[in-house]
């Protein structure tokens, strides 16, 4: 057996059958990439080329940005924002049918866009919006379906952490990335609004909020505004070139900060649990980066990359075939893998194909990440999934099988977002960075 098919096969078992057992990503992904590259190289040589890769994966000034976007995100959920763009919602979508639906949906959308967090959209959203939705007639599980299957949306709209991962990987521009999520996760809410509202029909409501007058709508979106003004803070001072994706992270932590003093839900004793928070998620977050660079490694070492590029041109030369492929493969991974983790490995190995097939990058990259996005939302592992139905206070299975008619309507938008280019494409190449 030639050492490419060794060390193959020692990381396609080992990870997963280590995932399959419960054991944490990080460890799964570690342990299998030394004992491959032990298959294929000196012991000694192995553990230095990998300490090494893993040190160089997250020495990277472009990194930066994710622990500030994290605790960003953090400080968001703790300064009554949340409840401002809730109430902003409110008054855009109240008079359609599904109001309250709606608004869970549309107050998602806006909180992840300002927090690039799935999680603390699910949740800081779901908190707000679970009880009332319950008390206006709403199932619990229906409720608990249109917070998980929306929440996912703030990963593609601007700012997002994932981006900036496959950014890493791509050597692709963050501005043109942040810029080409804006129409797939536009897309990604129409999705869940047009689901909620045919599910809507079954659901067995007694009542709709009430319609705010002209003046208490202008009051409550102006008391939104400094919340939202933040996207335009951090993307319109990248897209202009005042500041660098890095920069323009640590300008949304200091805003965040003044933004919940200002409207008095954030304390100076609460900041030490705050900076603990996102210290936690940050090192999961980097973990994942350095194995996972070190798994690339070997990967390129062994010629993997190589040998599944001649397998998939192997089935089929065509370019539709081959995105379908991808697409379903890499949805299938999203399922019991993160984001993060899935872009370091898969995108080194599926980028060179596509772009000879000539799809250009930035496309490539908003495909991947709604892609991986769906698998936020799905068991086996996906944690918007299990939060969104914590907070429920529900097991999933009911939560699933609410949930499926919105990853149906999802799937779909994805694969428009595959083979309608402009999709993704318009705004980066209006703005002049594609």
């Amino acid at each position: 057996m030639t050492p490419t098919a060794v060390a193959g096969l020692i990381l396609l078992i080992g990870i997963i059958a280590l995932i399959s057992s419960s054991v944490p990503i990080a460890i799964a992904i570690g342990v299998p990439t030394v004992i491959a590259a032990i298959a294929v190289m000196a012991p000694d040589v192995a553990a230095m080329s990998i300490a090494q890769r893993m040190f160089t994966g997250v020495n990277s000034f472009s990194l930066l940005a994710i622990p500030f976007f994290i605790l960003a995100g953090v400080l968001m959920n703790s300064g009554g924002i949340a409840a401002r763009l809730i109430d902003a919602a409110k008054v855009l979508v109240g008079r359609m049918p599904a109001s309250m639906a709606q608004t869970n949906i549309v107050a998602n959308a806006m909180f992840g866009a300002v927090s690039g967090a799935a999680v603390a959209a699910a949740s800081a959203i779901g908190t707000i919006m679970q009880p009332r939705m319950e008390k206006e007639g709403y199932s619990k599980s229906y409720a608990a379906a249109v917070n998980i299957a929306s929440a996912p949306s703030g990963m593609l709209i601007p700012p997002s952490n994932t981006f900036i991962v496959y950014s890493l990987v791509s050597s692709t521009s963050i501005a043109a990335l942040f810029m080409a999520g804006v129409g797939p996760g536009l897309l990604w809410v129409v999705a869940c609004l047009v689901v909620a509202l045919i599910m809507f029909r079954k659901e067995n409501v007694r009542r709709e909020v009430e319609h705010p007058g002209l003046k208490l709508t202008l009051v409550t979106l102006w008391r939104a505004v400094p919340s939202l003004f933040m996207i335009f803070l951090v993307i319109g001072g990248i897209i202009l070139g005042w500041f660098t994706a890095t920069e323009s992270s640590a300008i949304a932590v200091v805003y965040c900060l003044v933004l919940g003093f200002i409207y008095r839900n954030l304390k100076v004793k609460d900041l030490p649990k705050i900076l603990v928070t996102a210290t936690e998620t940050t090192s999961v977050v980097m973990l994942l980066v350095a194995v996972s660079s070190g798994l690339s490694w070997v990967m390129a070492f062994a010629r993997i990359p190589t040998l599944i590029t001649d397998l998939l041109l192997g089935i089929t030369d065509s370019k539709t075939g081959i995105l379908i492929i991808i697409m379903v493969i890499l949805l299938i991974v999203g399922t019991f893998m993160d984001p993060t983790p899935a872009i370091l490995i898969f995108v080194p190995i599926f980028l060179p194909i596509v772009t000879d097939l000539g799809v250009d990058p930035v496309h490539f990259g908003a495909m991947v990440v709604m892609n991986l996005s769906v698998g936020v939302i799905t068991p086996p592992v996906g944690n918007v999934l299990f939060v969104g139905s914590k907070v429920a206070g529900l097991r999933i299975e009911p939560v699933v099988a609410k949930l499926w008619p919105f990853m149906i309507g999802i799937i779909l938008t994805l694969f428009v977002v595959v083979f309608v280019p402009q999709i993704s494409l318009w705004l980066p190449t209006v703005a002049g960075l594609v």
